[in-house]
């Protein structure tokens, strides 16, 4: 019992990073390309796909058709939080999210974006 609460303690104490991913298809190179408040959510993505209820409609059917051994999911890039009162991590998410969909161009053929 010591031991699970010693575990429960870890995961509150592991900071929380914001964050942008993206989710590659590797059978035909299609990405998608995503922000989070929370890289540990990735794992729920990956809940979502399994269980066939993903948002993205177009992924969820290649990830169906590919299996889940097709794909790589991989973290982009962290948000390097201000120490600032001014410092809005949304919008500096948003910003990051934007230059990572510029850089990779994930949209039509070449993405799920």
């Amino acid at each position: 019992m010591d031991r699970k609460k010693e575990l429960k303690q870890q995961f509150l104490e592991v900071e929380i990073q914001a964050g942008v991913y993206q989710i590659k298809n590797m059978e035909n190179g299609k990405v998608l390309i995503e922000s989070t408040r929370n890289l540990k959510t990735i794992n729920g993505v990956k809940f979502t796909l399994n269980n066939n209820t993903h948002f993205n409609k177009k992924l969820q059917e290649d990830w169906n058709i590919f299996g889940k051994d097709a794909f790589v999911i991989e973290v982009l890039e962290t948000l390097e939080k201000e120490d600032s009162p001014y410092f809005n991590e949304k919008e500096a998410l948003k910003k990051l999210e934007e230059k990572w969909l510029a850089k990779c161009q994930p949209f039509g053929d070449a993405g799920y974006n």
